[in-house]
């Protein structure tokens, strides 16, 4: 069965928080304690909670993480969001993360339900 690093949506996600990083490193200093670390840590949470149910014996407890991610997911995006309207973020960087975002939400959800039904 591999492992969790095999995943399409952990590998995205991994990419995702590269991208977040590189974003958040042109933030002003003084959000370094605010926003910055706030969308950094929600960033992290996607894959690591991913990584961290699948390393759990049973589905629902899976499903349990798997929520987590998608809810750090939508917290992302909303923190994107205000950093656009903040103008922290190009428009044009901003379609593009929410876009990378949105693809992974898209992925996550998917999988879930594929385990809600195995």
């Amino acid at each position: 069965m591999g492992t969790f690093r095999d995943l399409m949506i952990w590998q995205k996600s991994i990419e995702l928080v590269t991208q977040i990083y590189s974003e958040t490193n042109r933030f002003p200093k003084e959000e370094q304690y605010g926003l910055t670390s706030q969308i950094r840590r929600s960033s992290i949470s996607i894959p690591s909670n991913i990584a961290e149910g699948y390393g759990r014996t049973g589905k629902n407890d899976y499903l349990r993480f798997l929520n987590i991610a998608i809810s750090s997911l939508f917290e992302l995006q909303t923190q994107l969001e205000i950093s656009k309207n903040l103008n922290f973020l190009k428009k044009e960087n901003f379609d593009i993360l929410f876009e990378n975002t949105r693809e992974i939400e898209r992925m996550l959800a998917s999988y879930i339900r594929k385990i809600k039904t195995s």
